[in-house]
């Protein structure tokens, strides 16, 4: 059977591509960017175990669908949500050959996706803990981790937008300093920088005009994992006991530590740029449960007592 990696574009002149190449190109291309790349590797999974399992993904059967979601939860472990996402990209993909003739029905359909449970499994920091991280990031001698922090933690952008921004990207707008960013879907946002986040962009960016904002050790542009291993060791450093950290952590601290202030929701949705204020509050409500409990004002309330 044929595997994923095999499936890209052939060149002028090759073999003509088969309708299961076809088929996938036709499906990626309703996509860009990093919406595109995940895709694909969602995508490259089921094809890949599609082909372990000696089986034609363009003549699958529900049942086989069936087979590749328990096999996503009992043998690779995946989380609910993971699981989820993935068979919705089988989904697509598979109703995406129905629309253009290839298959009569989708064998996706009707099979039980898992239950992804309302709350965030991912908690954002601490208001001490949040203070303790951009103090050893503004104490680093790295004056890329400073803007790191700053960028994802008090602008909320995805680690993609962060990494992804230059310094031609940098502006006026109105008055305010911003930061052009790209981000889900090619959506083009202006994010005002407050002068605190200026100041640690500006430190990254010392004299230089152009190039990237974020830089890794090696001068080259940070990516994702560079900004995790150095998110980790600022962790490593901080005078707080921290969890293992992740640059979408920061994300997440940026919407529960607005709503702690006292923020509006819709205001919050809007600068977390949010298509549903649902999702806004699936970041909060973990913390909902923890920080503001309400065992902690009955034990409040009965102080005299206890």
């Amino acid at each position: 059977m044929t595997r994923f990696e095999e499936l890209a574009p052939n060149p002028v002149g090759a073999t003509p591509a088969g309708p299961l190449q076809l088929a996938a190109a036709a499906y990626l291309a309703r996509y860009k960017g990093t919406s595109r790349m995940h895709t694909e590797s969602d995508l490259r999974i089921y094809i890949n175990w599609c082909t372990d399992h000696d089986l034609n993904p363009l003549e699958a059967r529900r049942v086989d669908v069936e087979l590749y979601v328990r096999w996503s939860q009992e043998i690779r472990r995946f989380r609910p949500s993971t699981v989820s996402r993935r068979l919705s990209v089988v989904a697509g993909f598979y109703h995406t050959c129905v629309i253009d003739g290839l298959l009569e029905h989708s064998p996706a359909d009707h099979v039980r996706r898992p239950h992804v449970p309302a709350d965030s499994p991912t908690l954002g920091l601490s208001h001490l803990q949040f203070e303790a991280l951009l103090t050893a990031a503004r104490q680093s001698p790295n004056i890329c981790d400073f803007a790191l922090v700053a960028m994802l933690g008090l602008l909320g952008l995805r680690v993609f937008e962060a990494t992804g921004s230059d310094i031609t990207d940098l502006g006026e707008e109105h008055g305010h300093r911003v930061l052009r960013v790209v981000g889900k879907g090619d959506r083009v946002a202006l994010v005002p920088l407050p002068p605190a986040v200026g100041r640690a962009i500006d430190r990254a960016i010392t004299d230089r005009m152009s190039g990237p904002i974020l830089l890794n050790g090696r001068g080259a542009r940070m990516d994702r994992h560079a900004a995790t291993r150095r998110l980790r060791r600022l962790a490593e450093a901080a005078v707080v006991k921290m969890p293992r950290l992740h640059p979408h952590m920061l994300r997440h601290t940026f919407v529960t530590t607005m709503l702690d202030a006292g923020v509006d929701l819709r205001d919050v949705q809007i600068a977390a740029r949010h298509a549903d204020p649902r999702t806004t509050m699936r970041y909060d409500r973990a913390r909902n449960n923890l920080d503001r409990h309400p065992n902690y004002i009955l034990a409040a309330y009965m102080a005299s007592g206890t």
